[in-house]
This record gives C-alpha cells, structure tokens and sequence, in this order.
C-alpha cells in the first residue's frame, strides 16, 4: 500500500524516532527525548536532540529557516515562525500553519486497489429490499425534541439485564432524539439536513422494526419521515404522536405494546453469510495525536482498500479535517466532477468559519496539541490516511445515501457525534474510529471499532478500544499486518461480535444530527 502519508522505503526508524520521508524537516518521537541524545539517521547523520521533546511530538532533523515550510510526510505542514536547528522541538511555539495553497489536479493518481479479499464474506441480516444489515434492532425516532422524553421512556422499559432475553435475535430497542424540528424551518438547509439524516436512520438495514414518534404540532411532521422511503413491503413501520395518543403516559403504554408486538417478527431475521461486498464502513477519527498518521489510520487505510478492492463501500469524511489535504484526493477522483464536487465543499467550509468568526485553521484541538500535532495541515495529511489509496469514486453531502460502490467522501463537521451520525444515516452499517488520546464514542445502530494510535493509551484504556495499533511503531507488527487485523476485526463484527462500545451499551446519546439553519 502506498499513499502520500504512508511510510516510504527510504524512511528510517530508530528506538527513538520514525522519519517518514528521506527529505522531511521533523521526526515524529517514539519515546520521550532528552536533550544530548543522538539520533541515528539516513546517510550516516546523527543529530543531537536540543530540547526536550515528547513523545509522538516532532524533533527537527535539519536547519529551517525563519519562514521556510516545514516538511512531514513529503509534505508543508506550516511554517516556521523563526529560525529552527536540527535537534530542536518543532511544535506551536515555532510553527504556524500558513495559508496551504495547491495546485489541484484530477485524476492523475488514480489506482486499483488489491482484490486478495475478494468472495469473503459475514453473516448479515438481509432485508426485504436486498440491503444487509449487520444489527437487528428496533428503533424510536423522534420527528422533534419534544417527543425526546418520551422516546426515552419508551426505549428504557426494553433496557437493562433480562428485557430481552426471550428475544435473542434483537440487539436492542433504542431511541433516536435529537434538539430541533419544531422551529425550525423544513425547506431550509438545516431544515433538510434534517429530515435526510432522519429518513437515512429511518431506512438503515440496522433497524428491523420501527416507531416514529413525534408531538403532533411541529413544522416536521412524523409522516416526513417515512414517506415514499422505499422500504420494503412488510416492512416494520409505526407512527404516533403525543398529543393524539393522550398525553405522555398513555403514549408510552402505547408505544411499549406497540413494540411489543413488533419483538416476535423482528426475532425471527436470522444471520446468513453475504458477500462482503455489502459492507459499507464510515472512517472516522477523534483525540488524534502525532502518531495517528503513521498507525491506526493509514492501517485502516489498508484495510479500507481491502474492502474496496472487494467491491464493499468505504466512506471518508470530517471536512475540516481534510482541508489542507484535498489535493491528494482530488488526484484521486474518478472524474474532474467529483474532485470539484470536493473543493466546493471545502469553500463552502472556508465561508461557514468565516461567518461565525472563525478559520479553518483553529483546528487542532488543545488534546491533539498535547498529543503532538500542531497544524491543521498536518492533522489533515495524517487523517486522509484513513482513506487509503483507492480511487475517489463520489462525494456526498451530509446524511446522503451512500450509493457508490468504493471509496467515498461525506462532507460533515469534525465533531465526533455529529460526523458519525451523518454517516450512520448514509448507510453506514460499520464504523472504524480512530483515536491517540482515547474516545469512547459508540455509535448505535451501527458497531463502532476503536483503534488505538499508541500502546501507552491502549494499555491505559484497554477495556474501551478494541485494537492496538500502537503495535506498528513498537515494530512488533506491520502496518500492512495490523491492517489485515482490522479487515478480520470488520468481518468478525460485522457478524455479530460485539465491540466494546456495545458491551457498554454505547452509542444512543451520540445520535447527534448536525444542526444548521433558520429557526423560527
């Protein structure tokens, strides 16, 4: 595999450090540095360490001058603000962002990824229309806020050890809520990213049955939500409003009987193996550090092209998070179309900052600071890593249906929930979440995988991260080997192993529709 934030052959690795590219200005630490300590590089060059230098933070391996870029993974990450020596720490007191300025091309990267994986397959739940699920539940979603409580309610009284126990098929009875659709205006922008997230969650292969409720006044009616859905005949669906069923309590009596009824039909779905084609896995990260883009996420973007190259569906997304990166993936598009479908998004991106008093460039967070990573340009180069080296095959706005086959793009914020449920509602039907400070994110009705950066944080937060990817810089496994971990860790999931997100019941509070719009 191969990819501009990959590893490269010359790229050299030492106890102490990793340089990805022969010509980068920064090494990433692999451990605490010293000031005095020699660090072994390529052609025979040592360099002695200046100032302390963190771990997974970065260490100048030759002389930049005051305003010069400074390189990581072949690429300007910023530039610095003054004169910076080999040895020294490179972070925010010496490097700043810039304005990243590329000259775009389409299509001229383009590449087939491998098919070894080809005729795999897991157990799913095939649905009457021929999409595949990987969970059977049955979902209460909320045409708005006001009809949350109740929703909740609902939901709660399937909760907890022995609800469901006669039901072993059904994975859950969950509720979706959400803070809007009253006010807010139905033909506005926000108005619509609703109501697509809404019917995305609405038609998922991941619900076996469901309950739409809503309160009976609002300006997103629940009847919004399903109609002309195309879902398939038979098709488990209710709808019912709180101020036509009597008021809270009698709602949820209704409700509860309501579901009950639906149990016995939705217990009856059974698993059957399915091409593997029929996944379709959202790329996600959050709490990223400095070694994010050298382990968990170009190993995912491994397995993502195994996935790919079987012909399953694989979804980048978090705008903000790409910007300074585009241009890699705009070489990748499968047509000039759908590159610039991309750059539109991430003008789009520059003008909604701007109006809320902000940049793109605000980003990184004070935690991915702490684990190393100082500009958003280099937070954006390690990110597409999650994206592999496929071909760019569509892009999509938020909550849009997920309908090409191959890698794909969604535009959503970087806001972990949000992001995740814009996917989920496109069809996400598994989701691989990376992290280097340690999320917790679930993200229901679809698994969610969490992949370590870094041995320290897994040891630390083992019982919430399903894989080390730390392993790679500890060389105690390949990026190529743990990327073939997580394709298995996928299939195994998606077949019904629970991940440890799941185990915890995780994942209803995160349904978070991304919020825009007038309200009135």
């Amino acid at each position: 595999m191969t990819n501009a934030t990959t590893v490269s052959a010359e790229a050299a690795a030492s106890d102490a450090t990793i340089l990805l590219r022969a010509d980068d200005d920064v090494a990433i630490a692999t451990r605490d540095l010293a000031a005095g300590l020699p660090l072994d590089l390529p052609a025979a060059r040592v360099v002695v360490v200046e100032t302390t230098v963190p771990r997974a933070h970065k260490v100048a391996v030759r002389p930049v001058a005051a305003g010069a870029p400074v390189h990581k993974y072949g690429q300007p990450i910023g530039r610095a603000t003054r004169d910076i020596a080999p040895g020294e720490h490179v972070h925010s007191h010496n490097l700043a962002v810039g304005v990243p300025t590329h000259e775009y091309e389409f299509g001229t990267a383009r590449q087939s990824p491998p098919t070894t994986m080809a005729g795999r397959t897991f157990d799913g739940y095939v649905r009457g229309d021929g999409r595949v699920g990987t969970r059977n539940f049955i979902g209460v979603i909320t045409s708005v806020n006001c009809s949350a409580s109740s929703a909740r309610m609902i939901a709660d009284q399937f909760r907890g050890l022995g609800a469901l126990d006669e039901f072993e098929n059904v994975d859950g009875v969950m509720a979706l809520t959400h803070g809007s659709g009253c006010g807010l205006v139905p033909e506005s922008e926000g108005g619509q990213t609703l109501l697509r997230t809404l019917r995305g969650y609405a038609r998922h292969p991941n619900f076996g049955g469901l309950l739409v409720l809503g309160l009976g006044c609002e300006m997103l009616p629940v009847t919004a939500l399903v109609e002309d859905l195309g879902l398939p005949e038979g098709a488990l669906v209710e709808t019912m409003t709180v101020q036509d069923s009597g008021g809270i309590r009698a709602t949820v009596r209704t409700a509860v009987e309501t579901i009950r009824t639906m149990l016995p039909q939705v217990d009856a779905a059974r698993r059957r193996p399915v091409d593997v084609s029929n996944l379709v896995l959202g790329l996600n990260c959050g709490g990223s550090d400095g070694y994010s883009g050298i382990t968990a996420n170009p190993a995912l973007g491994h397995a993502s092209d195994l996935l790919v190259g079987a012909g399953a569906t694989s979804v980048l997304a978090e705008t903000p998070e790409v910007y300074g990166a585009e241009h890699l993936l705009t070489r990748r598009a499968v047509s000039e179309a759908v590159g610039r479908k991309l750059l539109d998004r991430i003008d789009w991106w520059q003008s909604y900052a701007a109006a809320g008093g902000g940049t793109l460039d605000n980003n990184p967070s004070p935690g991915n600071k702490a684990g190393g990573l100082t500009t958003i340009l280099e937070k954006s180069l390690g990110a597409v890593a999650k994206a592999g080296s496929a071909e760019l095959a569509a892009v999509y706005e938020y909550a849009e249906p997920l309908s090409t086959p191959g890698l794909g793009f969604m535009d959503t914020p970087g806001y972990d929930p949000v992001s995740v449920t814009g996917l989920v509602a496109g069809g996400a039907n598994v989701v691989c979440f990376t992290t280097g400070r340690g999320s917790v994110l679930g993200s229901k009705p679809a698994p969610t995988i969490k992949l370590a950066t870094n041995t320290e944080m897994y040891e630390r937060m083992h019982e919430d991260m399903d894989l080390n990817c730390g392993r790679i810089v500890d060389a105690a496994a390949t990026l190529e080997e743990v990327g073939e971990e997580i394709f298995e860790t996928i299939l195994a999931v998606a077949s019904g192993r629970q991940s440890v997100s799941e185990e915890l019941d995780l994942g209803q509070d995160e349904f978070q529709p991304w919020q825009l719009g007038t309200v009135t």
